[in-house]
């Protein structure tokens, strides 16, 4: 299992929100955690720990008003670590290769590649065609359309919008020719620290395939060692608010050794 770093930013600044909380209308969230530090910071920081692969989120759309300050902190997060991290949010085929040129080793994609609650073949074939499955990072984060089900189906528009896609091993063996990685946030128990979605890390656990991250709810070692069991060792791991880069009060240097432990 790797640690899988994240950059999220909203209205400008670096920060952890509630995951179900964000709202297009008027950029509103709940906030976790806001940084005095610049995207750039972090990813100096990731560069110096040598922990590659970690994502850059920008949450806001692009017809934001606060869009070109939050495109500016990942453009200065690029620039510092050209090819160490990923970047996702508003990306579709005809922006993704400038993210790219931009210093991104992948793009990070969802609500592009679905359209009125379907997979879209047509924007996947063409985001593979602009810049190649092997810079492609597809987000299949997802929610529980009732709450006491077992099933879990993909969100998207910032997991505003449910799909009617169920997250499942043939929904990844379906996109999987279309991507190099799957990220999956679980986003009933995003930026929450009240632990894992069992749930979604077990289906997860059914596939193997691609590279596939998990987000959501990460709170101690005991959860990434929790992850390790239920996801058959199958999945890395990304930690938000629990981190105490970002407010919380779990150490840097523990997730790191928590996620080589058994290696």
């Amino acid at each position: 299992m790797r640690f899988r770093p994240c950059i999220d930013i909203h209205n400008g600044q670096v920060k952890q929100i509630v995951g179900d909380s964000l709202r297009d209308e008027g950029d509103a969230a709940i906030n976790n955690f806001v940084s005095e530090h610049s995207a750039g910071y972090y990813a100096a920081l990731f560069q110096r720990k040598n922990i590659f692969g970690g994502h850059i989120v920008l949450l806001n759309t692009q017809e934001s008003p606060q869009y070109e300050a939050t495109k500016r902190q990942a453009l200065e997060a690029l620039s510092v670590w050209p090819g160490g991290m990923q970047v996702g949010g508003g990306v579709n085929a005809e922006n993704a290769e400038s993210w790219i040129k931009a210093g991104a080793s992948h793009v990070v994609v969802t609500s592009y590649v679905f359209t009125g609650g379907k997979i879209d073949f047509g924007h996947l074939e063409a985001l593979r065609s602009a810049v190649g499955r092997e810079h492609v990072v597809l987000d299949v984060s997802c929610k529980k359309k009732e709450q006491d089900s077992t099933h879990y189906f993909i969100v998207t528009d910032r997991w505003q919008n449910m799909t009617d896609v169920e997250l499942n091993r043939e929904t990844l063996e379906t996109l999987s020719s279309y991507c190099d990685e799957f990220l999956i946030h679980a986003a009933d128990v995003e930026g929450r620290q009240k632990g894992i979605e069992a749930g979604v890390v077990e289906i997860l656990g059914e596939y193997e395939g691609r590279t596939m991250t998990y987000a959501g709810g990460v709170r101690s070692a005991a959860d990434i060692s929790r992850i390790k069991l239920l996801g058959r060792n199958r999945l890395d791991v990304t930690i938000g608010s629990a981190l105490d880069l970002f407010g919380g009060a779990l150490s840097l240097d523990e997730v790191l050794e928590a996620c080589n432990a058994g290696h």
